[in-house]
């Protein structure tokens, strides 16, 4: 983390989390629509199917599991591969874009593969794959076994991987869609979007994007966020048109001039937020979020668990089972924060379990039970 000398305002950490939390729709509830939204946030990380949904749940006034799932079916949204080389939901314009922009870092994973590789020509691979799965959208596994044909000494998940980080392949539907169920198979954001992708943008573009959705935020937290490096300069380039303030490390953060920068005071609801929410995993610091004394509670190894929320920070963390939701709180909540919690929950679940019955319940989070997508 870098630090600054200069004499920036600082930011305390309930004035940044305030201010991360309005640019990203979890100190009120927005109007946009599902698609809005998702452009405004970047895309959200979709390892799996259901986290986009929740995400949206607590963020969206009004949303419906449905209107996601037929953006998804009307291709103005898609899955597919791009920072941090993870699975995000994003716009059509974004999958055109934003995929190139990161396109150099997807190359550079090319060397984890390099043995399973050995004599194949990767620009002849990015060819033949487009060709395969631009006939018929194809699993990892079945475009890797395609691919032997001609390469029969490389090893096929390398190849199929391979054919993932050179191509910008999409995951079609039914994959994805809510209360539906698929494998993944792929094709082109070309071929499944009718167009072409856009040239490699300037990542000037992108910086401000990010900091309006997730802003203040130093150099590394950008590159944290977009698996990049070297974006420094695109920083410094904009640096006349932002604002600076410093964290209570001392670390420079950039921000729009008239970004939203709430009161630290200002009231945040309990929010439950899925596993992968992009709230936890776009920063360097997560101090903004996560205190001190709970860094490490929101994950188990490599899983996240899904968290709650409570005045800003994470509280606890939850699991769903139809309409059962455990809920695991770190610490002691006074009354009045113990219903908020409450009532948010009986929300979530009339929005995402279609019902009014519910039954939740504080105790302990299995592992296991938390990991269900």
């Amino acid at each position: 983390m870098t630090k600054t000398t200069t004499t920036a305002p600082l930011l305390g950490t309930r004035a940044l989390n305030r201010a991360t939390l309005d640019r990203q729709l979890l100190l009120r509830r927005s109007p946009l629509s599902a698609t809005a939204a998702v452009e405004h946030l970047l895309g959200l990380q979709a390892q799996n199917v259901k986290p986009p949904y929740y995400a949206l749940a607590a963020r969206l006034e009004g949303f419906r599991p449905e209107e996601l799932s037929a953006a998804m079916q009307a291709r103005d949204v898609v899955r597919i591969v791009t920072m941090r080389s993870t699975i995000h939901t994003h716009t059509a314009d974004d999958a055109l874009t934003l995929r190139p922009l990161v396109q150099a870092a997807r190359d550079r994973e090319l060397g984890i593969f390099r043995k399973g590789l050995t004599g194949v020509d990767l620009d002849r691979l990015a060819a033949i794959s487009r060709e395969l799965v631009e006939a018929e959208p194809r699993t990892m596994k079945q475009l890797g076994e395609a691919l032997l044909a001609e390469w029969p000494d490389a090893d096929p998940s390398a190849l199929s991987v391979a054919a993932r980080c050179k191509l910008p392949l999409v995951q079609v539907t039914p994959r994805g869609l809510w209360g539906r169920s698929g494998q993944v198979a792929l094709t082109t954001a070309e071929h499944w979007l009718g167009r072409p992708s856009g040239h490699t943008p300037s990542p000037d573009a992108t910086v401000l994007r990010y900091l309006a959705a997730f802003g203040p935020a130093s150099v590394k937290d950008m590159q944290i966020w977009a698996g990049l490096t070297r974006l420094r300069v695109a920083f410094e380039r904009l640096r006349p048109q932002l604002v600076t303030f410093r964290d209570e490390s001392g670390v420079e953060l950039f921000d729009l001039p008239d970004a939203p920068r709430p009161d630290a005071d200002t009231p945040a609801p309990p929010r439950f937020l899925p596993e992968f929410d992009n709230l936890l995993l776009s920063h360097a610091d997560r101090s903004r979020v996560v205190p001190a004394e709970l860094k490490g509670r929101s994950w188990q190894g490599n899983q996240p668990y899904r968290t709650l929320l409570v005045d800003g920070f994470l509280a606890g963390v939850w699991r769903q089972q139809g309409e059962v939701l455990t809920i695991e709180l770190f610490g002691k909540l006074t009354k009045g924060r113990r219903d908020e919690v409450v009532r948010e929950a009986e929300r979530m679940l009339t929005v995402m379990a279609g019902s009014s019955s519910y039954d939740i319940r504080f105790g302990t989070v299995v592992t296991q039970e938390a990991q269900e997508a």
